[in-house]
Formats: structure tokens, C-alpha cells, sequence
């Protein structure tokens, strides 16, 4: 075991005693008030990148599937128009992302279609494995894109990487210092207080052991007082700012909630660089016409409530939104669709050049399909986190973080 594997799990065991639900820690200096802020939702399932944005003229989309699985030009289904589209087609937003549509056309969201794995795989697992490794080819690699990222940057504050999720997501196997939080109401750091008292005794000293007790307790304490509370003690009801209204009905599936959580801790000031956050119930095989608007509505006034509620940091933020892969053109015989290949992507935020979908369209006919069934991948999906992290969070070893990935050719949308 080497010196970082101890201090790890010295401070994950001391952690777990002192009755927090934090996993590890950073231990570092005050946090840089203009350092960005990047945030990844992974839309896990397989969104329908033909559902949600479409080129609605497009005769071989039309003559794919019924109305009532795509988007329209009129009719109960029509969609919201959007302006700047690929190859002087008529693409459309899915009538419940309302709130999105209001972010597009004042050029806060950009989309990326035609995006994705360049790797032909169906399966849930390999694509989203894959996705969250950074890398192209199912392998044995051991780390995710955002434990190489955290590692290869330089880091302030002492919570520089939250998962707003119940586990750390793969992209982060491999980091010391990613955290996980589900929710700041459910925080718990001092324990009984007679345990913090018996832990902070015990770990008087000055050994590497001592110091690192040491150092996690005083990480715990100072989380917890960046939390407000009543006079019991207890967590205070978080209250958005602008009148943002983070949706809590099943339909957002957590998403909201989650979203508030990343919400809270970047208004807390303790140095949040990096935050993911999984949204699930993609997988529309059946009955697509009725789960696939829930979850739209739920996604978009999520992302609004959240921009919202953040204005006073737009300069510093963007949200990145993906899923392992698209679904397939036609649909099938249970009023859904199968797995497919090329997806689509939103970026949001105050630098992003948005009003415009990028990428390069391939077209739907027949001839053009992957496989002869499935949109094709144009933009791979590391172009686009590359892009990111290069622009926006100063990474300048873009080829550590995606080894396999080189030379890429920025898109322009931040």
C-alpha cells in the first residue's frame, strides 16, 4: 500500500465512523471564486435523440414511425421550432421541453447531434461503461474520464468533485477526492457526539495516520457548517433563487432533486469544480408515447430550474447532457423503439455559444444509416467533452484524459 491508498482509506474509514455518507475527501486550499463549474448528466437508457430534436420535412423520418413517435410540424405532436438547424432542415424540439426552448432561443443551449459512441454496441452496460471510461473499446480500464481529469488538474477547496447520486458513477473510479452526496438534508457528520469526541481523541498526533484523522474531521466540520440550519440543528428547507422551481414529481425521477443538491453545494463556496448526476427511464421499448414526454418535461424544467436558480453564476457554468446511445429509426411493434446508435447532446450555459444545433448531419435515408437502421455517429462524444474541458476548465492534457482520442477538431459551441 502506498502513502495516497492509505491516506484514502484512512479518511473513508474515519468517514464512515463519524456517521457521514460522504465517501472521500479533498484537503485543500480555499477555493478560486472564478474557477468554472462543470456539471454532467448522464441520461441513462438510451434516449431517443429522434424524439427529442428532428428534422420534421425529413420523408424517410416520416415515413419511419407513426406521429405518435416523433416530432411533428403540426398536429398534437408539433414541435418547437429551432433556429440554425443542419443542412437547411426543418428540426424541431419535442413540445414538452418548453423550458429548453426558452434556453435555446435566448443562446444558452446548444445541441450536438449525431453524437455519441463511434462503437456499434447496443448493450446498455458496454456503452455506458464505455462512456463513463473514456474510451471506445470495450478493455480493462481502470479508471473513469473524470478520475484522470481531477488528477490531472490543479484543485481548490475542499469539495472539488460531487456525485449528486447514491453511488460514485464509474467516470470517477479511480479519485480520492470524489465525493458522493444524494442530498444535503440526509447529511449527517457529527454522529453521536460522543463518537466525535472518542474520534478526536484517538487521532491525536502527528503520524500520517494521526494527521489524516485529523484533517477528514475537520473536512466533516466544516461541510456541516456550510449547511444552514434551524435552531434544532436541523437542516433549513433550501430555498432556490429567481423563483426556480425544481420539479418533484416522478416524472423528473430525481433529476430535480439531485440537481438542487449540486445547487446548494456550489452556493455553499467550498470549491465544487465537477458534479454528475444520472437520470434514468430511457429505455422506451414500450409505450413510447407516454413515458418518452414525461421524461422530457422532467428533464427540461429540471435543466431550467437549475440555470435559474444559478444565474449568479452562468459565467462559470456549464452543463453538459448525454446518453450511451440513441434509438433505433423505425419504430417497433410496441409502439417504442430499439436500441440504436447515434445520439444527441445539450450544453448549457452562460459561455455556451448556443441558438444552434452543431455537428454534422448524415442523413436517414436508407443508405446513410448505421447498420441500415440506425442514425450514425458523426461527433464523437469525446469532441465534445474534450471541448469542455479544454475551453472551459483549462485542461491541457486532454490526451491523458482520453488517451486513445487525439487531435480532435473543437465543434465552437463554447
Amino acid at each position: 500500500m502506498n502513502r495516497r491508498e492509505f491516506v484514502v482509506g484512512c479518511s473513508a474509514a474515519i468517514t464512515a465512523m463519524a456517521g457521514s455518507q460522504i465517501e472521500s475527501f479533498a484537503f485543500s486550499p480555499e477555493p478560486n471564486a472564478q474557477q468554472d463549474i462543470f456539471v454532467f448528466v448522464f441520461l441513462r437508457g438510451g434516449c431517443d435523440a429522434l424524439n427529442l430534436v428532428a428534422p420534421v420535412d425529413d420523408r424517410n423520418y416520416v415515413a419511419a414511425r407513426p406521429a405518435f413517435l416523433r416530432v411533428t410540424d403540426n398536429g398534437k405532436n408539433q414541435g418547437l421550432r429551432l433556429k440554425n438547424g443542419l443542412n437547411n432542415q426543418d428540426f424541431r424540439l419535442h413540445n414538452e421541453a418548453k423550458a429548453l426552448h426558452e434556453l435555446y432561443n435566448s443562446n444558452n443551449l446548444a445541441i450536438v447531434h449525431a453524437c455519441g459512441l463511434a462503437n456499434g454496441t447496443r448493450s446498455h452496460f458496454d456503452a455506458m461503461d464505455m462512456i463513463e471510461r473514456g474510451i471506445n473499446q470495450k478493455k480493462n480500464s481502470t479508471d473513469g474520464w473524470l478520475a484522470r481529469y481531477l488528477k490531472t488538474t490543479q484543485l481548490e477547496g475542499m469539495l472539488p468533485a460531487v456525485a449528486a447520486e447514491t453511488n460514485l458513477p464509474k467516470s470517477f473510479v479511480g479519485s480520492n477526492i470524489a465525493a458522493s452526496i444524494k442530498s444535503l438534508n440526509d447529511f449527517k457528520v457529527n454522529g453521536d457526539p460522543r463518537l466525535q469526541g472518542i474520534l478526536k481523541t484517538m487521532y491525536q498526533g502527528d503520524t500520517l495516520l494521526h494527521e489524516t484523522a485529523q484533517s477528514t474531521l475537520s473536512t466533516l466540520k466544516y461541510i456541516n457548517q456550510k449547511i444552514a440550519k434551524d435552531s434544532k440543528g436541523r437542516p433549513k428547507k433550501y430555498q432556490p433563487a429567481n423563483g426556480a422551481k425544481y420539479p418533484q414529481g416522478w416524472q423528473a425521477g430525481g433529476l430535480g432533486k439531485s440537481l438542487q443538491t449540486i445547487a446548494q453545494i456550489i452556493k455553499m463556496n467550498v470549491g465544487l469544480q465537477v458534479a454528475t448526476v444520472s437520470f434514468g427511464g430511457w429505455d422506451t421499448h414500450e409505450n413510447q408515447a407516454w413515458h418518452f414526454p414525461r421524461k422530457t418535461e422532467g428533464l427540461s424544467q429540471s435543466l431550467a430550474a437549475f440555470y435559474n436558480d444559478l444565474s449568479a453564476y452562468h459565467k462559470r457554468l456549464t452543463v453538459l447532457v448525454m446518453s450511451e446511445f440513441g434509438r433505433r429509426l423505425k419504430a417497433n411493434k410496441s409502439n417504442g423503439t430499439d436500441h440504436g446508435h447515434g445520439g444527441i447532446a445539450l450544453a448549457l450555459g452562460g459561455n455556451v455559444k448556443g441558438g444552434k444545433i452543431y455537428g454534422k448531419w448524415p442523413g436517414l435515408a436508407t443508405e446513410q444509416l448505421d447498420k441500415r437502421v440506425d442514425l450514425d455517429v458523426t461527433t464523437d462524444y469525446r469532441t465534445v467533452l474534450s471541448e469542455v474541458l479544454q475551453k472551459r476548465m483549462r485542461s491541457r492534457q486532454i490526451d491523458k484524459i482520453f488517451p486513445e482520442f487525439n487531435n480532435y477538431t473543437p465543434l465552437g459551441f463554447v
